[in-house]
C-alpha cells in the first residue's frame, strides 16, 4: 500500500507492455489490491458462513473490480 510495485505487479505490467506489442487493442490495468478484503467484509456483513464465503469470495472480488472500472468508465472528467 506504499505506491511500491512488487515483484508480480512488475511482471503484470512487463505483460501487459508485450501485449499492447502485439494488439491492437486498448489494454487497461487495474488497481485490485484491495478486492479481496473488500469482498470478504460485504461476506460477513451478510453473515456468510465460512464455508460459502470461500466459494464465493473470488466471484465477489471479481465482480466489484469490474464494477469500480465501470464506475470510474461513467465518471466525467473534470479539467
Amino acid at each position: 500500500m506504499s505506491g511500491d510495485l512488487g515483484v508480480e505487479a512488475r511482471k503484470v505490467l512487463e505483460f501487459v507492455e508485450e501485449m499492447r506489442r502485439v494488439l491492437s487493442i486498448p489494454i487497461t490495468t487495474w488497481d485490485e489490491r484491495l478486492s479481496t478484503v473488500q469482498a470478504g467484509r460485504a461476506l460477513l456483513e451478510a453473515d456468510l458462513s465460512r464455508k460459502k464465503r470461500k466459494g464465493v469470495i473470488d466471484k465477489l472480488a471479481a465482480t466489484l473490480i469490474l464494477q469500480s472500472y465501470l464506475d470510474a468508465e461513467q465518471t466525467p472528467e473534470i479539467s
